[in-house]
Order: C-alpha cells, then sequence, then structure tokens
C-alpha cells in the first residue's frame, strides 16, 4: 500500500514538474478550417522549436473536417492540445476556453486562419520581455502591427473605419487592434473582462489595467484555403455596439494600483523600530 501511495505521489510530482516547466502557452481558435490546421500547428512548433511550449487549439463546433485534422495531428504532435465547443461560441469564447487550460506563463494568442505568421512568436516575446522582464512587477501584451495587410479593399476600408470609431471613442492609440497574434502575461489575461468579440479591444482592455501594450511590426498573408468568418458589414455593426460596452468598461476600470502583501514582524521586530 506504502509503495502504491510512493508511486502515485512520485507520478503526480513528475506532472506538476512538466506543466511548470510550460513556457508559453499558444492558444489557436477555429471554425471550419479544414486544410489550415496542420500547416499552421508546423509552422508554431519550428518558430517555438528548442522550448518548452504547448499549442491549444479550440474547434469552435466546426462542421467540416477540422476535427479530424486535429485528431490526426494530436496523435503525432505532443505539444498539441484540443478542445472542442459541443455548441458554436465564438472567437473570444474559444480564446477564452484556451486560457483557462493553459499552463504557460506566457499567452499567446493566433487566427487559425494562416494569415498570421508564427515566425514572428518570438519577436513578439522578445520585445514583452524586454519592456517588461520576467522577473519585474509589470505585466503588458505585446500585439503585431500588419505593416503589408493582405485582404481585399473592403476588408482594409472597413478596418480603418473602425480604428476610427476606436481612436475616437476609446483612445485605442494601438495602430492596429483587429491584429490576431499576440503575446501577453496570463496573469494579465485572466484578469481582463471577458464578453463577446472581446479579442477585438484587447489593447484597451490592457491598458484598463495597467498593462503595458507594445506594437511590433508583423508579417501578414493571404488567406489560402477557406472563407473568412465575418460579414464586413455585420462586424462594422457589431463593433459599433461593443465600443459603448467597452466605454463604460474603461469608466468603471481597477483603481487599486499595485497589490502589496505586507510582511509578517515578530514582536521583538515591532519593539526595534518603536524604540527607534
Amino acid at each position: 500500500m506504502t509503495q502504491t501511495k510512493s508511486r502515485k505521489t512520485a507520478g503526480q510530482s513528475k506532472v506538476g514538474q512538466a506543466q511548470a516547466a510550460i513556457e508559453i502557452s499558444i492558444l489557436v481558435p477555429v471554425m471550419n478550417e479544414a486544410g489550415n490546421i496542420r500547416p499552421l500547428i508546423d509552422e508554431i512548433c519550428e518558430a517555438l522549436s528548442g522550448r518548452q511550449f504547448e499549442i491549444i487549439y479550440v474547434d469552435d463546433a466546426s462542421t467540416d473536417e477540422s476535427g479530424d485534422e486535429l485528431a490526426t495531428a494530436l496523435a503525432e504532435i505532443p505539444q498539441l492540445r484540443v478542445l472542442r465547443h459541443a455548441n458554436r461560441a465564438g472567437q473570444s469564447a474559444a480564446i477564452r476556453s484556451a486560457l483557462h487550460n493553459a499552463r504557460g506563463h506566457l499567452i499567446g494568442v493566433l487566427d487559425g486562419d494562416g494569415q498570421n505568421v508564427p515566425a514572428d512568436l518570438p519577436r513578439l516575446e522578445a520585445a514583452l520581455l524586454e519592456a517588461v522582464p520576467a522577473d519585474g512587477q509589470g505585466v503588458g501584451m505585446a500585439a503585431g502591427i500588419r505593416a503589408k495587410r493582405q485582404d481585399t479593399p473592403m476588408r482594409l476600408l472597413a478596418s480603418r473605419a473602425a480604428k476610427w470609431i476606436r481612436v475616437t471613442l476609446l483612445s485605442d492609440t494601438h495602430p492596429d487592434s483587429g491584429c490576431g497574434i499576440k503575446i501577453l502575461h496570463r496573469s494579465l489575461f485572466l484578469q481582463l473582462p471577458f464578453f463577446n468579440h472581446m479579442h477585438r479591444f484587447m489593447p484597451s482592455l490592457v491598458a484598463r489595467h495597467g498593462g503595458v501594450v507594445l506594437g511590433v511590426d508583423v508579417a501578414h498573408r493571404a488567406r489560402v484555403r477557406g472563407t473568412s468568418k465575418y460579414r464586413i458589414l455585420d462586424r462594422l455593426l457589431v463593433g459599433i455596439s461593443d465600443v459603448f460596452g467597452v466605454i463604460w468598461l474603461l469608466r468603471r476600470a481597477p483603481r487599486q494600483g499595485e497589490v502589496v502583501e505586507m510582511p509578517r514582524q515578530t514582536k521583538h521586530q515591532q519593539k526595534g523600530k518603536a524604540g527607534a
């Protein structure tokens, strides 16, 4: 009996050590992205080669062959984990599901359509850690800026309109809030308020919680397979209503600043201070 318990404890200890060793978790939400999944996974593995990392895909109730493609990859790639929503919940909900299962102290996020380039992840991480060292008290986010967007003229026009709205109403100074690739501290991400479409307002929400927001130039590719899940007019109309919700949140931002726990002092230390 004692031997069994000892083996179990040793096994649990190894699992705990493996989880603690994860440096960064990459979260990828997908819905009907068959054909885009495995190439992107391979690129992420190449970009983070030699690191302790995990990739968490969330299948938001896909109806194509995405599930089969993920199952095949899961059997072949040890760093991969796959979650599946029983009901379609949207991109922000998929990211949140992955976040709550992530084990890395840093979180990377990528769109699952293959337009973001995983090779940019190390530069985003380096920029974040240079501005907010791992041993420091601060937190922040490094977010991509697509210098040469590979989108249709109508989509680019819609993005410019959305950017004008965010700058005007939210004072969002990040040049490309809609860019899907970013890296941030997990502790910060967990504090951000959750709502549908919140992934479009990450710079404003991070700043609301006192985090540093860094812009890093990244590459952007044209979509090769599949179709976009967002219609331009729907995105604009929904975005406007979301902006007013974010305004409400920003006005009620937490104001306590850094929270520091007081060190425990012995009676002798207290008396010494009183005598001084």
